[in-house]
């Protein structure tokens, strides 16, 4: 058999969200392959299978292999989500919005966030998020999708999802587009010269396979077969623990996403989802547990987060995905996302028998770039927060990654946001964040002095005379996922 002839077998290991939809993904966009799942039991730190809220990315990832709102969202039960909302990050300023869409618009030939710069330096200036349809949308706790000729023609939405229905769907998909479901757990993995062989289970059964996919969870039960490379990332992104707890008697998740700051970390309520991230170094577990039980809720076992990445995701004929290949607190909710980003990725790329180095050095290089442009997004929000205890205080003086101080730099002197090759967050969400935690550039653009004071001020109170007058228009979240619901029902 040649080398060089289309692979046929492949074999996907972990049953959780990024395990099914890799297989799925697979299976649908390329029908010719022999796709089989080992459904092994879902890791309990394996948080792109475990966090309810994602990025708008899904939606784009559902589309992509046929399934609609109606299946991917009202059936499975999944609330809409327009953003998340950050409180206690800045000693002395209020909360803030990162929305999924555009702030503002720009006025002349200079960005709006420039503008908005230029007034916050002349005195006292409305929010930032107030210029952000999906953000005052979020506040008022209502939704639309993105409506054309409208002002929230230009906003995306994320979900909060129904986890066990979730998976359900997804599973239920990717068994109808023909992918082969094995129950059974790992026992062993043979590798030779750097390929994997064969995956036996616990039941003796032998799986072979051209291309295998490691859904696994950080464990790496496949990859970390072939080598334990792996970069650190725990001096940026200092939580190294998690807790989560289920409220079941919450029906709606909210719009927006409250997150607020503490000693030691940050916590979230997604309606039935809580969680709380912290620093094993500056609280204690039982002292964690203490906080959520405070909230009326009972926290399950302390997860621990590796926060890091596999520089080489792909090597040999094993590519991780998910918490396999990176693994970082749910700050921002990237944990699924990168996963299916992973998916989308290897499928343009879909190596022949001889796997080629070159393909999967670019997959790597590709892999690694967005991956590290989501720490630098994340530990952006610890670099610029501004608290007293002194985890905070620490890591504010904590030397950033190469590309997060360039892109700090860059923005501290004159508001500019350089865009690096596979970045998940938007300049818009760059600003929001930065903005929000009260991090203004040294100086003024001069490229919005082509457009004097008075006119950019009129044309700013335009943008949010719009917003406001179109808010009481769109329904209450719970009033439009009711409306879906009852469409389904007729």
């Amino acid at each position: 058999m040649s080398a060089h002839e289309p692979i046929r077998r492949v074999l996907v290991t972990g049953c959780g969200l990024t395990g099914w939809y890799a297989a799925a993904a697979l299976k649908r966009r390329a029908p010719f392959l022999d796709v089989t799942l080992l459904a092994t039991p879902v890791a309990a730190d394996a948080l792109a299978d475990r966090i309810a809220c994602t990025l708008p990315s899904l939606l784009g990832f559902q589309a992509d292999l046929g399934i609609g709102p109606d299946d991917g969202i009202t059936r499975a039960g999944a609330g809409y989500r327009l953003g998340t909302r950050f409180t206690g990050w800045v000693e002395g300023l209020p909360d803030y919005v990162h929305a999924y869409g555009p702030y503002g618009h720009p006025i002349g030939p200079a960005g709006f966030h420039l503008h908005w710069v230029r007034a916050a330096k002349a005195g006292p200036v409305t929010p930032f998020d107030a210029f952000a349809p999906a953000a005052q949308l979020a506040r008022a706790g209502r939704f639309v999708p993105p409506t054309p000729d409208t002002v929230f023609a230009g906003h995306e939405y994320g979900l909060t999802l129904d986890i066990e229905r979730h998976g359900a769907m997804i599973r239920a998909f990717g068994l109808h587009v023909g992918v082969r479901e094995i129950a059974g757990e790992i026992a062993d993995v043979t590798c030779e010269d750097g390929l994997l062989t064969e995956v036996r289970t616990t039941s003796g059964e032998a799986l072979a396979a051209d291309l295998f996919i490691d859904a696994t969870g950080p464990a790496a039960r496949l990859r970390g077969a072939i080598d334990s490379e792996r970069d650190d990332w725990s001096r940026w992104l200092p939580c190294d623990r998690l807790l989560l707890a289920d409220r079941p008697q919450v029906e709606n998740a909210p719009v927006l996403t409250p997150v607020e700051a503490h000693g030691a970390g940050w916590g979230w309520s997604s309606g039935r989802q809580m969680g709380l991230a912290y620093a094993s170094a500056h609280l204690s577990d039982a002292d964690a547990a203490a906080m959520l039980g405070g909230l009326g809720v009972t926290a399950g076992a302390p997860i621990t987060i590796r926060a890091g990445t596999r520089p080489r995701p792909w090597r040999g004929n094993c590519v991780a995905i998910g918490d396999a290949a990176t693994q970082v607190e749910p700050l921002e909710w990237c944990n699924l996302h990168l996963a299916l980003s992973a998916v989308d990725r290897l499928i343009a790329m879909l190596p022949d028998r001889a796997m080629a180095a070159v393909e999967a050095a670019d997959f790597n290089r590709q892999t690694l770039a967005e991956a590290e442009r989501v720490r630098d997004f994340l530990a952006m929000h610890y670099r610029t927060a501004t608290r007293p205890e002194p985890m905070w205080r620490a890591l504010a003086q904590v030397t950033p990654p190469d590309s997060l101080a360039h892109t700090l730099a860059q923005f501290e002197e004159r508001g500019r946001l350089p865009f690096y090759e596979e970045e998940t967050f938007s300049r818009d969400s760059w600003a929001a964040v930065l903005l929000g935690q009260g991090h203004l550039p040294r100086r003024v653009d001069p490229l919005v002095h082509a457009v004097p004071p008075a006119e950019a001020k009129a044309a700013m109170a335009q943008m949010t005379g719009a917003i406001t007058a179109a808010l009481p228009q769109a329904p209450a979240h719970a009033e439009w996922r009711a409306a879906q619901t009852r469409r389904l029902a007729r």
